[in-house]
């Protein structure tokens, strides 16, 4: 991993400026699951070039444009998601786009009510990001450059779904960047329009008045606990907040100013595109002024509650691997109706 991300830091990409075909830019994020970063490079044309060549159908090219357009709900194909899995590998480690795709997943399935109990209506894991509508929700700032980065192979496999690519590209950006392996499941169905997208303001804020209480109020609504709202904050381990997006942290810092990708930002955790415990132990010990501390991170160890998984985590890596995939497999299914019904793994 160490050898990985030193090559990598030589790479510094542009992030992309131009339009997803499904949305606009959104403007500025305060998001406390991912605040915006970008992670995109030129090895963008070199994924549109091999998509380019399996020739997809005009249905498969327009699915993804999120006005009139729509797309058949239908399950996704186990032998295509299972190479698509391969393509998702090689993108990350020719852009080490490892955090925008973990927001990616994040934000499509973290939408859920589980108050209500109607399809898509309830939100979560429908592939509803896509659309323009929600992209230009605050929340989701950058992510238009996930979705240039994964709108390739979504052409290139079109008998997959939205919902199953989008988790399946944040599940493999965990691994990928030295996390545990993720129990997934697949097999989600895509909503057809951009009228079924959630409303704006379901995703938690980085910096309210009372940041635990905002947490609860947030994930409890999904039908997660406290342990699992510990365990998944434990995932900004990788990234970067970028300021003028998400109005928290530093321009650059000694750890993000060359890269890799676009240069810039502030990151949780010096080695950035590494999955462990080193966030709950940066957050612990706050020594390293050039690291963030959103106020959603530091009420991580001044809740009573979040402290003692907090404190567990900063200690013991496995653990923290064990509840943090459970975790993560649980949130990637949130509001999900899956077809087959109990859905399929690519492990099987």
């Amino acid at each position: 991993m160490a050898e990985r991300l030193a090559a990598a830091a030589t790479l510094r990409a542009a992030a992309p400026s131009g339009r997803f075909p499904a949305g606009r830019r959104a403007g500025p994020s305060s998001s406390a699951f991912f605040p915006s970063s970008s992670s995109s490079s030129p090895a963008l044309r070199l994924v549109s070039l091999r998509a380019a060549s399996s020739r997809p159908s005009q249905k498969a090219k327009s699915a993804g444009r999120g006005r009139s357009v729509r797309c058949i709900a239908a399950a996704s194909d186990a032998a295509q998601l299972k190479a698509a899995r391969e393509d998702i590998r090689e993108l990350l480690n020719t852009t080490h786009c490892h955090p925008i795709l973990v927001r990616l997943g994040w934000h499509d399935s973290g939408t859920y009510d589980k108050n209500i109990k109607d399809w898509p209506e309830r939100g979560g894991a429908n592939g509803s990001l896509r659309f323009d509508v929600e992209l230009k929700h605050g929340a989701n700032a950058g992510l238009v450059n996930a979705l240039k980065l994964v709108q390739p192979i979504k052409d290139k496999y079109p008998s997959i779904t939205y919902a199953d690519l989008f988790q399946l590209a944040s599940a493999t950006a965990i691994e990928e960047a030295g996390g545990p392996k993720i129990p997934m499941k697949y097999g989600r169905v895509d909503v057809t329009g951009p009228e079924q997208c959630p409303p704006e303001g379901k995703l938690p804020d980085a910096g309210p008045s009372a940041p635990a209480d905002h947490l609860r109020l947030v994930f409890y609504r999904m039908g997660l606990d406290d342990k699992e709202i510990v365990a998944l904050s434990g995932a900004h381990t990788l990234g970067r907040s970028r300021p003028e997006r998400s109005g928290w942290g530093k321009p650059e810092t000694k750890y993000t100013k060359n890269g890799p990708g676009a240069p810039g930002g502030q990151s949780w955790t010096a080695e950035w595109l590494k999955f462990d415990n080193s966030y709950f132990k940066e957050i612990k010990e706050k020594r390293d002024q050039d690291l963030l501390v959103l106020p959603t991170d530091a009420a991580l160890f001044e809740d009573p509650a979040f402290k003692v998984y907090a404190e567990k985590y900063a200690a013991d890596e496995e653990a923290f691997f064990n509840d943090y995939a459970e975790a993560h497999a649980k949130l990637s299914s949130l509001g999900a109706k899956f077809d087959p019904a109990e859905g399929f793994s690519l492990d099987d």
